[in-house]
């Protein structure tokens, strides 16, 4: 007869090992709410470009605007989906993409 056996789960903390939310704010002042984020690159993004701060010819990388704007690099895929429906950039499959 097989005894029965409890399955502790990965990965669960006890309350007294989480990070309290005073620290989690100290190190992470800016965070981007997820709800939002990639409409929130994509509206900056979008107004560096227009006012011309990021020029024509510019390489933008997703994985230095994530870092920038403490976001996922799923979220800057989807402000770079955007863009690319408004014109304002371009993407070269394996070179990046750049400002139009």
């Amino acid at each position: 007869m097989i005894k029965p056996f409890k399955i502790k789960a990965q990965g669960m903390r006890k309350s007294k090992d989480r990070i309290p939310d005073e620290v989690l704010k100290e190190i992470f002042p800016e965070k981007l709410k997820r709800y939002g984020a990639s409409e929130k690159v994509y509206s900056h993004l979008k107004q560096m470009i227009l006012s011309g701060k990021v020029k024509k010819g510019k390489r933008l990388i997703q994985e230095k605007i994530a870092q920038k704007f403490n976001v996922s690099r799923m979220a800057v895929g989807i402000a770079f989906s955007k863009l690319k429906k408004d014109g304002l950039i371009i993407s070269k499959r394996g070179v990046g993409s750049f400002v139009v």
